[in-house]
């Protein structure tokens, strides 16, 4: 089995939506300080989009007030008290330009082929089982010249980093999330789409921990 084949292996959308239904209630509190700088520069990218907007895994929102009141802003995610969540940050800050959050597995969306100016997925590609077939979906429903903006963490090759990682690794069907996360999962899809372009690639803050990713479709795509 490749070594992909078992990072995918690892997780089911049973295990992440049982995994997020437990963490709901306490998300906010454990997430959101360590998470902030990769929302932050996640969300200045797509301001920078403008336009429509698809946010895949918006899980409780904490994104979503950061976003320009001109966006037009769809949220999904695959378990419902994360978005009940999310209702009701956008109901608390009149989050206007919310037009939608829904349930829905971002490994088939259903929305159209280029429907959106802009993607973001903030922390889902180390959530989803098949990281291939959600950026597939992203490709598809962002528009020719549009961007995908990926926030991710990319798993340490080698040290005490790796080692953790390694062991949290064993237990990533009970947290919901796939701590071994290796940049080749996104290098090697994008050696499959000459229609995408990557754009930035950059470590972020706390201790470079987390990463922002920039793609574009190309315009003739």
């Amino acid at each position: 089995m490749s070594a992909e084949s078992r990072e995918n292996a690892t997780l089911s959308n049973a295990d992440v939506e049982s995994a997020y239904t437990r963490w709901a209630p306490i998300y906010d509190l454990v997430f959101t300080a360590c998470m902030r700088p990769g929302r932050k520069a996640g969300a200045a990218a797509v301001n920078r989009i403008g336009g429509r907007i698809l946010d895949v895994g918006v899980g409780t929102g904490l994104e979503l007030p950061m976003f320009s009141p001109d966006l037009r802003v769809t949220g999904i995610d695959l378990c419902e008290p994360m978005l009940d969540a999310a209702r009701r940050r956008v109901a608390s800050h009149k989050l206007h330009n919310v037009e939608a959050l829904r349930v829905m597995d971002a490994m088939q969306l259903t929305f159209g082929d280029a429907s959106f100016d802009g993607v973001i997925a903030p922390y889902v590609l180390t959530v989803v089982p098949d990281p291939h077939r959600t950026l597939d979906e992203m490709a598809r429903v962002v528009k020719p010249g549009g961007e995908i903006v990926l926030v991710n963490h990319i798993g340490a090759e080698s040290g005490p980093m790796a080692m953790l990682e390694a062991w949290l690794g064993r237990r990533a069907a009970s947290l919901g999330w796939r701590p071994e996360f290796s940049w080749d999962i996104i290098g090697s899809w994008l050696e499959t789409r000459p229609d995408i372009t990557l754009l930035e690639r950059r470590t972020l803050a706390p201790l470079s921990l987390f990463t922002i990713v920039r793609l574009k479709r190309a315009v003739n795509a």
